[in-house]
């Protein structure tokens, strides 16, 4: 886009609109993936204890290395 255009902001305001919607049609997608996905998760305990595990360990590893990291 030129921004020497007359009609610049306009055309970029409906660049604009165009973005937010695939955002909101991506991100809903995904909304109503999760929601799909979740009832089999939540209704499995052995998944459930190994994402327990998994999220604990990913915390204890961030912890380790926000310890050991030395300031600059």
């Amino acid at each position: 886009m030129d921004p020497a255009e007359p009609r610049a902001l306009p055309r970029m305001l409906g660049l604009s609109g165009v973005f937010m919607l695939a955002t909101f049609v991506v991100f809903a997608g995904y909304g109503v993936l999760a929601a799909s996905v979740r009832g089999h998760v939540i209704s499995r305990p052995r998944v459930m204890a190994w994402l327990r595990r998994g999220f604990a360990g990913s915390f204890v590893a961030l912890g380790a290395k926000l310890a050991l990291s030395a300031p600059r």
